[in-house]
């Protein structure tokens, strides 16, 4: 047996170099030993944004991008085949873990989870068999039509078929590739598809484009609601970078995905030709005359073909044309020449410098040297503008490189495609499906869409955000009294000025005729800080639309009410945060206008009581609980000559509700009206029981009328029937009308008061003096009697202006034959005063309170 080594200090140094090679070793293997993430992917069938590939991982687009982004946050891609539908269902119950390639929609976002930066822009487009005729959402009648089951695509075509009023049926599949195969066999007529597969896959199956477009779409990966919130933040962190950078990852494999290499097919007439060479050499070794025959003949042919090739070229709508390696025209078609507005022959020798502008022949050197100096293949859009820069159009353009046999390149071929009007439709779509065309500012879709991401934003990203409801004051009268194109200049100068006020992160839109809603994003973490931000912006708002207006030559100034509703604290719902923002707004206006007014739950509140008011006013009438307050009328000797009618609501709960609380609730409900309709019905049949009194007999029962009352159409009938229904005697009813009856439609007010007067109606112009009467138009009313509002007499011993306001109306009513009662008299001195000025009937406390007719 060997001895121990020795502990000598070389032993010691082999020691310390294994121990430190282990623990190298160590170190080198422990990250691959950390379990990595591991991500459940859903792919379907949809080249050339998402399939699988032929290595087992998602691959396409949309595919390729997420690979990368794993590559980088070490997740491990496990994918999940599915068709749409299931893959849908997969990612909601939670078997996938992210979904790529979904369009935002308001009822997808109720369910799933989206990051911030769309990962692709997309349209939808549909196809055709080349023997079914299809320009337009008309030709679409009776026709069948492929869709993707459960896709956006099936609900939006739907909806804008029926907006059409097109009657066609769409027929579900479940891959775009079906849908093309059914429309190639002639099993339906067209097929709905994205714009990335339909012009990748429309030729392999000899399918046509049609000029129909609809949908713009942001794409977007999902996750189930409430869950892998983390992916979602490391995707908007790689698109946020890789968008921002022309060489990123993201640009490379849009390149590698939509430029498709170019299929290079030997055509079988070469062949033949290299036989017929064969034949012609085997013939010259029989005979020189056979061989110049045989030349002749040929050469012939050839030019017929060139004619036939030149004619073919001249006939396709698009632009050919080839040039050489100094970027030279050697060759245009018809079209091109068309285009420079001169013959093939000024055309060749020429550059793009003798026809487009120095922008853009700049453009189109760079990218043909793309093809001249480096042989790419070349696709893209171009934005050319003419020589004298009038006129600009769009181009899709491929371009090729043309090699020498020893594979040098000489030239390059171009054919472009005017695609100007179909980017004009596009550009069209897309502004009026999500802009306001009068103010171009962002609409109610588009902000809806916005604010629905931002608040998923602020929970994730626990900032606090702000929504300002911004109302124009007034803006009703502006367009009464200068019109309506007055009102729309001042919108449209109004929204270049709340421009002015936002930041670039934040979004305007205009939600209705005088509204304008401002949202808010990445405000401060601490609520106090994110306030005060809210506030300076609303008060820069403020101050900037205070600032003078010219329109039409004409100065006018307004002022806007600001109601704002924070959220980020706890989670709030895009409906619930318009509500508070509302209200807000409102309390705003209540207060004063040109002010702001943050939400608060008192204000939740005060509208829940009034929901509550409300609902108990529609059951009140069913359940009798309203009732008639008398208050009487006297003359100048305290004689009772009849009572005002006054209505009074007897809640089970709430006692006894002044009408000051409910009234208004039932003038903007619309109960006043049946409300009405009891109160008049109510006093005629107290008429009838007071006829067989001798002291009562004689009193007649004013009415009050609202002016929303007084104008129904069958007002007139209303009161006639209730004369009838309870025999009431007509000279013995009154009814009060308000000065706020004469603003609009006087002729209406006096046919109608004129028809009640002939069955002996009486009227009395309710609280004269405070509204909008004049004497032409008093002249001209059927009245029988003017009543003082109380305002006049409260003062009436102290201010000489009262007492001088209530002289004029006595000497008026005077005048036009009119009697005269004053309301609200309360002291014996004030109806000494009343007798002193002329007024003779009163109405006050200093008679009687109102009470039940059996007071």
């Amino acid at each position: 047996m060997p001895l121990p080594e020795p502990l000598t200090p070389a032993w010691r140094l082999r020691a310390l170099r294994r121990w430190l090679t282990l623990c190298w070793l160590v170190l080198l293997v422990a990250p691959n030993l950390a379990q990595a993430r591991e991500v459940r992917v859903g792919v379907y069938q949809n080249e050339p944004k998402i399939f699988m590939g032929a290595d087992g991982q998602p691959s396409g687009i949309l595919g390729d991008l997420l690979v990368a982004m794993a590559r980088r946050e070490g997740w491990t891609l496990t994918p999940v085949p599915c068709e749409w539908s299931a893959c849908l269902g997969a990612l909601q119950a939670g078997d996938i873990d992210l979904m790529p390639d979904l369009a935002s929609t308001e009822a997808r976002l109720e369910i799933f989870d989206i990051h911030r930066i769309p990962s692709l822009l997309s349209w939808s487009q549909l196809y055709k068999h080349s023997s079914v005729p299809i320009s337009s959402m008309l030709d679409l009648k009776g026709r069948r039509v492929a869709v993707l089951a459960g896709s956006v695509q099936q609900s939006y075509l739907q909806n804008l078929l029926s907006s059409f009023g097109v009657q066609a049926e769409l027929v579900p599949v479940q891959s775009l590739e079906e849908a093309f195969e059914k429309v190639a066999a002639g099993q339906v007529d067209a097929a709905a598809t994205n714009r990335f597969f339909g012009d990748r896959r429309a030729a392999t199956h000899q399918l046509d484009l049609t000029p129909i477009m609809f949908q713009p779409a942001q794409l977007y990966y999902a996750t189930a609601q409430g869950r892998n919130a983390d992916l979602l933040a490391a995707i908007d962190q790689h698109l946020g970078q890789w968008q921002s950078q022309p060489d990123s990852e993201y640009f490379r494999v849009l390149k590698r995905w939509m430029e498709a290499p170019p299929r290079f097919l030997v055509p079988a007439y070469l062949w033949w030709s290299l036989g017929t060479l064969a034949l012609l050499l085997a013939l010259a070794l029989a005979g020189g005359a056979l061989l110049r025959r045989q030349v002749a003949e040929k050469t012939r042919h050839l030019r017929a073909s060139e004619d036939r090739l030149a004619t073919i070229l001249n006939s396709v709508d698009a632009y050919v044309y080839i040039k050489d390696t100094e970027l030279r025209y050697q060759y245009a078609n018809r079209k091109v020449c068309e285009l420079f507005g001169r013959p093939l022959a000024q055309v060749q020798g020429r550059t793009d410098s003798d026809f487009f502008d120095v922008t853009t022949v700049e453009r189109l050197r760079i990218n043909d040297l793309r093809v001249i100096q480096n042989g790419e293949r070349l696709e893209a859009e171009e934005l050319n503008r003419s020589l004298d820069g009038t006129e600009e159009r769009n181009y899709l353009s491929i371009k090729l490189p043309l090699r020498q046999p020893d594979g040098s390149i000489y030239a390059l071929c171009g054919i472009s495609t005017d695609i100007t009007e179909r980017k004009r439709a596009q550009e069209a779509i897309h502004q009026l499906a999500f802009y306001d065309p009068l103010t171009l500012l962002p609409n109610r879709r588009f902000l809806m869409e916005r604010l629905q991401q931002t608040l998923k934003a602020t929970g994730r990203q626990h900032q606090h955000g702000a929504l300002l409801f911004i109302d124009v004051d007034n803006f009703k009268d502006l367009n009464d009294s200068l019109g309506h194109a007055m009102g729309d200049g001042l919108l449209r100068q109004m929204a270049v000025r709340l421009g002015a006020c936002t930041r670039a992160g934040d979004t305007l839109a205009r939600q209705g005729s005088d509204e304008f809603v401002l949202l808010l994003c990445d405000l401060s973490p601490e609520l106090d800080v994110a306030l005060a931000q809210a506030q300076h912006v609303a008060q820069k708002v403020l101050q900037q639309i205070a600032e003078p207006y010219q329109l039409e030559n004409q100065s006018y100034q307004s002022t806007v009410s600001i109601g704002i509703a924070m959220c980020g604290d706890a989670p709030t719902s895009r409906d619930e945060l318009f509500k508070q923002a509302d209200l807000a707004m409102y309390r705003a206006k209540a207060e004063g206008r040109n002010t702001l007014c943050f939400f608060n739950p008192a204000m939740q509140a005060q509208v829940s009581a009034r929901t509550a008011l409300e609902a108990d006013l529609h059951q009140a009438l069913a359940r009798s609980e309203f009732v008639l307050y008398y208050q009487p009328q006297v003359d100048a000797d305290g004689k009772q000559l009849g009572v005002e009618a006054l209505v009074r609501w007897q809640h089970p709960q709430r006692g006894l509700v002044p009408p000051l609380e409910f009234i208004p609730v039932a003038e903007s409900t619309g109960l006043i009206l049946p409300l009405g309709r009891w109160i008049l019905r109510t006093a005629c049949l107290q008429l009838v029981a007071w006829a067989s009194s001798t002291e009562q007999a004689p009193w007649c029962i004013a009415v009050n009328v609202s002016a929303r009352q007084f104008r129904q159409a069958d007002f007139v009938q209303t009161v006639q029937q209730a004369l009838l229904d309870t025999g009431a005697n007509p000279q013995r009813l009154k009814l009060e009308l308000t000065e706020s009856l004469l603003v609009d439609d006087v002729e209406g007010v006096i046919a109608r008061m004129s028809a009640l007067k002939a069955l002996g109606v009486r009227f009395s112009l309710d609280d004269f003096g405070t509204g909008y009467s004049s004497l032409s138009m008093l002249k001209n009313l059927p009245l029988d009697q003017l009543k003082i509002d109380q305002s006049f007499v409260r003062d009436l011993l102290s201010d000489p202006q009262d007492a001088n306001i209530v002289r004029a109306i006595v000497t008026l009513g005077a005048s036009l034959s009119l009697q005269v009662i004053a309301e609200g008299v309360e002291t014996a001195a004030q109806r000494d005063a009343l007798l002193a000025l002329g007024c003779t009937h009163f109405q006050g406390y200093l008679f009687g309170r109102p009470a039940p007719v059996a007071a």
